[in-house]
């Protein structure tokens, strides 16, 4: 906690100066766009990038993380409180802060628990369905405000200036980074000047607003931004504590795994460590916080994290000074935030969300494993189909399914010689020498419960294949556990091949396997011996083998 404050220099003052008058200017757009998206009061998004960043500061463990509303959080919120309440009411708002308590707590919770190895457990095709899923229905919701009105029927003063805004940050997207760069600015700042767009184009617009008379013309504005700092208090809902307990769970598993995601891709290029346990306590603070505020729920952004490390983010203090500024725009007097219109805000949210649909990773996985591939596109038409919740219920069973299907099915290789060399390889892919009474096989999994009928079946399959076999050696190497179920199995399969006349070695047993091993009756009652190496196995049964072909002669 503060360690960074500690040992905090002085030169690093001028870059975390620079990247929180920049984020800070980005979340002004970005947090009111967000807001929306959450069914809520654009003023309340920037409720949550004040106090939200300064509690992680103090507890989170990334230096550059830029804590705040995010537009996937904000759908899942409007998402869970949809059939609770109508959208800006005062209920609504009450239950988008509730949702945010309920969240910082379990977070909290499983931070204290040291349960941050759960983000091991959401593969990375899963998470990018969820994603691409998510992107497509943050688009879909935004039509609406972006033209004016339902389609067809639209409102061409709102068409005009929503397609206008549209085309401009695309156009900044793609060409105005390198139309800096060309203008003499380093690749850094015209990076971080690219990514500034959404604001320079909100901020026009909002200039066209009064000049134009579009307000009188029937373009939707925010409205009246209240002005001032938002008033600590926690205001509760207490009939819809269940009601908020399952979306919350899942709103703050997705919090951790989005906040996880940006906290070590920025870690990695700053070569830091961010430690899980740390990441859950901090978001969770966070959440908490941003619940006092009457907020929505929060987590690290990605885009604007990477923003915050572009700018010359060196410590948290950057989100500090961030905050501090947002604040001090909502002290300010904010008319000139009433007159920001809708279809800007709409275009920025579509231009942001297009950067969520990477295709990449469905390319890869479909060349890689067509499972993962499957898994990716089933998660996001669950997210489309059946909406985000169910969208996220699926990507976890899906991932935790895959692990399992995996894990039951171990692969299990025959092994042979190289000739001339120690090393013993798969048969099926090497010019291996086998000899006909031994059968080694090399099981590459633990043996647990979820396997072990798996492992017998592909035994016995073998067997069958090569009846001259005397000697079954299992070389594992690979085998770092063997559970009680797995232990009887290999109990009950001695006994059965002594009946065959064949014996049952093991090979390469890993130090922690044979310890535990050792406490068992297993290796006493085994009808063949226990091997230091594959090659000390293979030698002397070699030798056994063709002593035993010569006795009838002599």
């Amino acid at each position: 906690m503060l360690q960074w404050l500690r040992r905090y220099r002085r030169e690093l003052l001028a870059g975390d100066i620079g990247a929180g008058i920049v984020v800070a200017m980005m979340l002004i757009p970005q947090g009111m766009a967000y807001a929306l998206v959450a069914g809520l009061p654009p003023v309340v998004g920037l409720y949550a990038g004040i106090l939200p960043p300064i509690l992680y500061a103090l507890f989170g463990s990334s230096m550059t993380q830029s804590v705040g509303p995010m537009v996937i959080i904000s759908l899942m919120t409007a998402t869970a409180l949809a059939p609770l309440a109508a959208a800006g009411s005062g209920l609504y708002g009450v239950l988008a802060a509730q949702l945010a308590l309920l969240s910082g707590v379990v977070l909290l919770v499983c931070g204290l628990l040291r349960l941050g190895f759960v983000a091991n457990f959401f593969s990375r095709p899963v998470m990018s369905g969820f994603t691409i899923g998510a992107a497509l229905v943050i688009a879909q919701g935004q039509i609406e405000p972006l033209v004016g009105a339902d389609l067809p029927a639209v409102h061409l003063p709102s068409l005009t200036l929503g397609l206008g805004s549209l085309a401009l940050l695309l156009l900044a997207r793609q060409y105005l980074a390198p139309l800096l760069v060309r203008l003499g600015m380093g690749a850094g700042a015209a990076d971080t000047g690219a990514r500034l767009a959404p604001m320079v184009v909100v901020v026009g617009a909002t200039i066209l607003v009064p000049l134009l008379g579009l307000h009188e013309a029937g373009v939707a504005v925010t409205g009246d931004v209240p002005s001032g700092l938002p008033g600590l208090n926690l205001a509760l809902s207490h009939g819809h504590w269940r009601a908020l307990l399952q979306p919350a769970l899942l709103i703050g598993f997705m919090i951790f795994l989005i906040s996880m995601s940006a906290a070590q891709t920025l870690a990695l290029k700053r070569q830091e460590k961010v430690n899980s346990n740390y990441e859950l306590i901090g978001v969770g603070v966070a959440n908490i916080g941003s619940a006092l505020t009457g907020a929505l729920p929060v987590t690290g952004s990605i885009s604007r994290s990477a923003v915050n490390f572009a700018a010359g983010a060196q410590t948290p203090l950057a989100s500090v000074i961030s905050a501090v500024l947002l604040a001090l725009a909502l002290v300010a007097p904010t008319g000139w935030l009433t007159l920001m219109p809708l279809p800007a805000l709409a275009a920025t949210i579509i231009v942001a969300v297009l950067g969520m649909f990477d295709l990449s990773t469905l390319r890869t996985a479909w060349r890689y494993d067509r499972g993962d591939a499957l898994a990716l596109v089933a998660t996001a038409a669950g997210v489309l189909v059946l909406g985000v919740e169910a969208g996220v219920v699926i990507g976890v069973m899906l991932s935790m399914g895959t692990l399992i299907w995996r894990a039951s099915r171990p692969h299990i290789a025959v092994l042979g010689r190289i000739a001339g060399t120690e090393h013993f390889r798969n048969i099926e892919r090497y010019a291996a020498e086998t000899v006909p009474e031994i059968l080694m096989l090399r099981i590459d999994s633990n043996l647990f419960f979820g396997n072990v009928d798996a492992v017998n079946a592909r035994i016995e399959e073998e067997l069958q294949a090569r009846p001259a076999v005397r000697h079954l050696v299992l070389v594992m190497s690979a085998v770092n556990s063997i559970d009680t179920t797995a232990l009887f199995a290999l109990k009950e399969l001695n006994p059965a091949l002594k009946l065959r006349g064949i014996a049952l070695h093991l090979a390469e047993v890993k130090g922690p396997v044979l310890d535990r091993l050792k406490q068992s009756e297993l290796l006493g009652e085994l009808t063949g011996r226990l091997y230091l190496s594959a090659v000390m196995a293979s030698d002397e049964l070699s030798r056994t083998t063709r002593a035993a072909s010569l006795c009838p002669q002599i």
